[in-house]
């Protein structure tokens, strides 16, 4: 066998190999991605305002969506693979993570199983399902082309960043939002929730992942219909320690207090601009992120301990989180 046959053959191998991965995943998921017509009262009656995509989480009838595909909507129809149409009712949405829950009148719904986002590394494949421009059961396949990203949300005057967002090549079109984006074992780790472009990394996608926070997210939606949140009022970004607060303290990064909201827990508290945020309650405290994760609701209006290295010295200040405003 001549060499080019021989690398001929080896393609169609990797190829062959890459395709039945794709198939698996499609054949375990479609049935789960249900294509969303999302409805709006208007004059006493109703009429469609947008579509999208979601995911069974469970066979009792809870789906997985964006916030953003069911912005101002009650309700519409869910429509499943297998042919069924399904009214669903909005349970909770969450502006600030872009994720909702919806519910449907089903006891036998596939439910996708859930993966952990935290485990995904560049270069990995992964596979979209959606229902794009309204057809159901459409599926993409890329890689994971960066982690660690970001991007902001909005809810009324309250801004925050979704952190550890997943960027794909896997296409994604119109409709696509909502829907699955899942490892080689068909666990969803991410929703699909934007497509980046024109003119900057046109043809790129963005998913929220499916991580310890999101999972609380999802788990509140479902039991209370909404998410709350501390909040303490500062400014800020991931800093490196000094290498003097870095050997005085066991660690290597911190929040770095850009500012302070007037009359805010963070401004009774004594927080400054300037000063490195280590830790909330013993919990390092590396990135905005773990700020975010651990201004959790059993602590909205109970005391915090902030340790922050100020002017060369550690210093341990108490400060009481209020609830971050919905609107």
């Amino acid at each position: 066998m001549t060499a080019s046959a021989t690398t001929l053959q080896e393609e169609r191998a990797g190829l062959d190999a890459y395709s039945r991965v794709v198939a698996g995943v499609a054949e375990r998921l479609l049935p789960a991605v249900a294509s969303l017509r999302v409805m709006a009262p208007v004059d006493g009656g109703r009429r469609p305002v947008g579509s999208g995509s979601a995911v069974a989480l469970t066979p009792d009838g809870f789906l997985l969506t964006s916030a953003h595909v069911v912005a101002r909507a009650h309700g519409g129809t869910a429509v499943l693979t297998d042919g069924r149409e399904l009214d669903f009712s909005v349970v909770g949405a969450d502006p600030l993570s872009d994720l909702a829950v919806l519910r449907v009148a089903a006891g036998d719904l596939p439910a996708a199983e859930l993966g952990d986002a935290g485990e995904l590394v560049v270069g990995q494949l992964v596979v979209a399902v959606g229902s794009p421009l309204g057809f159901a059961g459409s599926v993409s396949a890329g890689v994971v082309s960066a982690v660690g990203r970001s991007f902001p949300t909005r809810a009324g005057r309250t801004a925050r960043l979704v952190e550890n967002v997943i960027q794909t090549d896997a296409a994604l079109h119109p409709g696509s939002s909502g829907g699955a984006l899942a490892d080689s074992a068909g666990r969803v780790v991410g929703i699909n929730t934007a497509l980046v472009g024109p003119g900057a990394g046109q043809g790129l996608g963005l998913a929220v992942p499916v991580d310890t926070v999101s999972r609380g997210i999802i788990a509140a939606l479902v039991r209370d219909g909404r998410v709350r949140r501390g909040y303490i009022g500062v400014a800020g970004g991931a800093r490196p320690l000094p290498p003097r607060a870095a050997a005085a303290t066991g660690r290597q990064h911190g929040v770095e207090v850009l500012s302070v909201v007037t009359d805010s827990p963070a401004d009774a508290a004594g927080l400054r601009p300037e000063d490195l945020i280590l830790s909330l309650d013993g919990q390092g405290v590396a990135g905005v992120a773990d700020l975010q994760r651990l201004l959790t609701d059993e602590r909205i209006d109970r005391p915090i301990t902030l340790e922050v290295w100020r002017s060369g010295d550690v210093q341990l200040l108490e400060a009481r989180p209020l609830e971050l405003p919905a609107d």
